[in-house]
């Protein structure tokens, strides 16, 4: 079947309707505010990214004059390293005979470089899947397609939409390729909706022995559910048959809502939408509610991308008036205004998925949904002792599922909750002070999210953790696909 490549640019959508732009402070008021508190309070200097970013699929990433490789980082550039081979295989086959022709040392695979743990660095092989770039088998009324491990989230969207299809529903950050995407549990939210690896029934792996294994529910169904959610451990994904539905599109709204008031109703507004979830504001008192349902009226309505504006306003409260909490929430009371709503209807990956130009680093751990909302408010009650918080606290739902032994999500539904600090500031409370309040609840970390969790901590939370390592020395007893922060998580000493 033929694989079909993206298209150089996207056919921008037509238009028959617009919103208005969301700002969260009422018109003037950050000016007027900012002339007024400038020489009496702190003004810190706005937090920038530091410098672009080297991600393998950008230039700097790709072996320079001689065959020496670039300096690899994450998008947030915690994570680094200099690997003394940087491989892009063309295809399966190149990948499955470079293995085998070097069939010794640590190998580790890169995908958008989205991930904030050390999952990727190494100072050997780094292998990137960009070239393995493509959907296949598609067609209208087909239930399942052929994704290469390589494809980004955002291009399987554009291909399966010039086909009629869809995936059943995307994280709020689609430039991660499909195989990094699963590998660690990557979920957008939905009561009633799984994350991405729920909807894979079938993936080819090459393994370190460069042997190319196919695994579906009649062959090798255990290694498909050890697969799916597999940290790059298991072998480099290099092809998933994927379930897809009819392309459909979504009406979003968005709304300002007290927040304690919001996160008591989350649940209820869970259960009535197809997508919920909110962000919660620090310091102002108010969360911002965000909803998706199914739209069939083949309307068009898109807003000014806005979310930029909110954090810019946030992190303006924070700047003028960190060292007065209780003045910033009095006057973020005053200046926001509650009643502003957004609207949009666009085909769902276009309003599923939004642009991050703000780079952050971040932590999300998923706990029983039950314990959610309580767990939710201590996490705010910490935030708000820290002067130096304005990004917002984000909340979701994830449906159970028992399609990988290392999903966060095997066989309990939950709520997933995120805290960001912005690049360049500080982010070690992210572990230090958060991460408690999760495992107090049983939080499982999200895989690619901080937390300094180990195997003794993990052996409890997932109950075919010891099946999972068992599968892995099978398949690899090297431990080629192994570097420093996979042996702590699998208690790997040697």
């Amino acid at each position: 079947m033929p694989l079909h490549k993206p298209p150089r640019t996207a056919a921008a959508p037509r238009l028959l309707g617009s919103a208005a732009r969301r700002s969260l402070l009422r018109a003037s008021t950050g000016v007027a505010l900012g002339a007024a508190l400038a020489p009496a309070v702190r003004a810190a200097a706005p937090v920038a990214a530091t410098g672009p970013t080297t991600i393998p699929s950008s230039p700097g990433s790709a072996p320079a004059a001689g065959g020496a490789p670039a300096r690899w980082q994450n998008w947030s550039g915690i994570q680094q390293c200099q690997p003394k081979r940087f491989l892009v295989p063309r295809d399966e086959a190149a990948l499955a005979q470079a293995l085998r022709d070097a069939p010794t040392g640590p190998v580790r695979c890169v995908g958008a470089g989205h991930s904030f743990t050390a999952l990727v660095p190494t100072d050997q092989w780094l292998v990137s899947l960009d070239q393995l770039s493509g959907v296949g088998e598609m067609a209208p009324g087909k239930d399942t397609v052929l994704v290469q491990g390589g494809t980004r989230l955002a291009t399987a969207s554009r291909l399966l939409d010039a086909a009629g299809l869809a995936l059943r529903n995307l994280p709020d950050v689609d430039v991660q390729s499909y195989a990094g995407a699963i590998s660690t549990a990557t979920h957008g939210t939905g009561m009633q909706l799984p994350a991405l690896h729920a909807d894979v029934v079938g993936l080819r792996l090459v393994t370190a022995r460069g042997e190319v294994i196919e695994c579906n529910a009649q062959q090798r169904p255990d290694l498909l559910a050890a697969a799916r959610v597999s940290l790059g451990s298991l072998g480099v994904i290099t092809q998933a048959r994927v379930r897809v539905v009819p392309a459909y599109s979504l009406h979003r709204r968005v709304w300002l809502e007290p927040a304690m008031q919001l996160l008591e109703r989350a649940p209820e507004l869970a259960r009535k939408h197809r997508n919920f979830e909110f962000y919660y504001l620090p310091f102002t008192g108010y969360a911002a509610g965000i909803a998706h349902d199914i739209d069939t009226s083949g309307q068009v309505l898109m807003p000014h991308a806005a979310d930029e504006d909110v954090l810019r306003d946030l992190r303006r409260l924070r700047d003028w008036l960190g060292y007065f909490p209780s003045l910033r929430r009095k006057v973020a009371g005053w200046a926001i205004d509650s009643e502003q709503k957004e609207e949009a209807k666009n085909r769902a990956w276009r309003l599923l998925a939004t642009q991050r130009p703000t780079r952050f680093n971040e932590t999300e751990y998923h706990v029983p949904q039950e314990a959610g909302v309580a767990c939710a408010k201590e996490v705010i009650a910490a935030l708000e002792k820290r002067n130096d918080v304005y990004f917002p606290m984000e909340f979701r739902f994830v449906a159970a599922d028992e399609a990988a032994w290392l999903s966060p999500f095997y066989q309990r539904a939950s709520c997933s909750i995120a805290v960001h600090a912005a690049v360049g500031e500080p982010y070690d409370y992210l572990t230090s002070e958060i991460g408690p309040i999760f495992r107090k609840y049983q939080g499982r970390p999200h895989w690619g999210k901080l937390h300094d969790l180990g195997a003794a901590q993990l052996v409890a939370l997932y109950p075919r953790w010891g099946d999972f390592l068992a599968l892995r020395r099978e398949l690899d007893p090297q431990g080629r696909f192994l570097n420093a922060h996979l042996r702590k998580l699998f208690g790997e000493t040697a």
